[in-house]
């Protein structure tokens, strides 16, 4: 398995991971939202990158983040927004190395944190996390403005 940043050409074998994603948290972004997020991640100006994991030329999983000031520290904060695998690959090393990913290139840019939020309903994916990062105890509050 190899992890990288998606390419222009990877779109056709990324959006099916990204609509997996979405169908995950029931959910469903419209595709204006997704064409500029694709674009974001191609774009060497903007924060927001994705990495995909990739098998046997085949993508089978994908990490979203994004670096992002903090009050806090004087690296950035990086925010691992959306992470996803192949449902027949879970458990077999797909996210824990996107999210490694993640964390070296938090690394390499100077970022000071990692940071994400999963839904409460997600224990099978929590099992991985409280192995390889710790919990804030915050709990996330929010108003949409749309």
């Amino acid at each position: 398995m190899i992890i990288r940043l998606a390419k222009a050409q990877d779109y056709a074998q990324w959006l099916p991971l990204w609509q997996g994603y979405q169908t995950f948290y029931k959910t469903n972004i419209p595709e204006a939202v997704t064409q500029q997020t694709w674009r974001r991640f191609l774009d060497p100006a903007e924060p927001m990158y994705c990495a995909v994991a990739e098998q046997d030329c085949l993508l089978v999983g994908m990490v979203h983040y994004i670096f992002h000031r903090s009050c806090w520290t004087s690296g950035d904060y990086v925010y691992l927004q959306d992470l996803f695998a192949t449902p027949e690959l879970r458990g077999k090393g797909v996210g824990r190395a996107l999210i490694e990913h993640v964390y070296a290139a938090a690394k390499a840019q100077g970022g000071s944190r990692v940071w994400w939020l999963t839904h409460e309903t997600n224990t099978d994916a929590m099992h991985l996390y409280d192995k390889i990062a710790g919990k804030s105890g915050f709990i996330q509050y929010r108003k949409l403005m749309v």
